[in-house]
């Protein structure tokens, strides 16, 4: 679709098809439909979502809470991607979403309405421990330029610095010397290939290893 109204008469087949008499470009908003004494509805179109499209919706508030977005349906597995987390934004914003496939038929991702995301507890007693774990304040909120400190990464740190002051050292002995309690698994998984199993249950450090901490020095022991 090359034009916003290659939208319209999709929107419009999907609301008549609910009851309701639709008429475009109607004040200020690109479609409204009426359907006996309800409110009316209104859906502002465009070709891809951005942050105007956003603003333009949530300024029709202030003539019906029924307020939808409608552009064409995203495709791709990025796209589709795209396309939940846009849905998800609507919900938030209490805005309907309507996408409009390539065969011209509209579809509805979400209706208007008050939305109160589920919290996952799951989820934030995992981030809740990921802090508890993190040595001092590595990370500079937003910075990715080098990668970001992880606890993980901190453990991985502490083990690889010990290994290159006292060399090839049992893993039990690592995990008691640093405080790393995985500290065995953790240089078995070797995720940062840092490590090298010199013997059963004893660990050295490799070259990107000693590397590893060149380049992440200060980011794992300070306050």
């Amino acid at each position: 679709m090359e034009r916003e109204q290659d939208l319209y008469a999709p929107v419009k087949a999907l609301l008549e098809r609910q009851g309701y008499v639709v008429k475009g470009e109607v004040g200020a908003a690109d479609v409204v439909a009426r359907r006996g004494e309800e409110p009316p509805v209104i859906v502002e179109l465009k070709l891809r979502f951005s942050l105007a499209l956003y603003h333009q919706a949530i300024a029709r508030f202030n003539l019906t809470d029924q307020v939808y977005i409608a552009v064409p349906k995203p495709t791709g597995r990025s796209q589709r991607r795209l396309l939940r987390d846009n849905t998800a934004m609507c919900r938030r914003l209490s805005l309907g979403l309507i996408t409009v496939r390539g065969d011209g038929r509209a579809e509805v991702q979400c209706d208007p309405g008050p939305y109160a995301p589920r919290k996952s507890r799951k989820h934030t007693e995992r981030l809740l421990r990921e802090f508890d774990r993190l040595q001092g304040d590595p990370n500079a909120g937003g910075a990715t330029r080098h990668g970001i400190v992880t606890a993980y990464r901190q453990d991985a740190l502490r083990c690889a610095a010990y290994l290159a002051e006292h060399g090839v050292t049992k893993g039990a002995v690592v995990a008691k010397a640093t405080g790393v309690a995985q500290a065995t698994r953790l240089m078995r998984d070797n995720h940062y290939g840092w490590f090298a199993r010199a013997s059963a249950g004893f660990y050295a450090l490799t070259e990107a290893g000693a590397k590893g901490l060149r380049h992440w020095a200060y980011s794992w022991d300070h306050e």
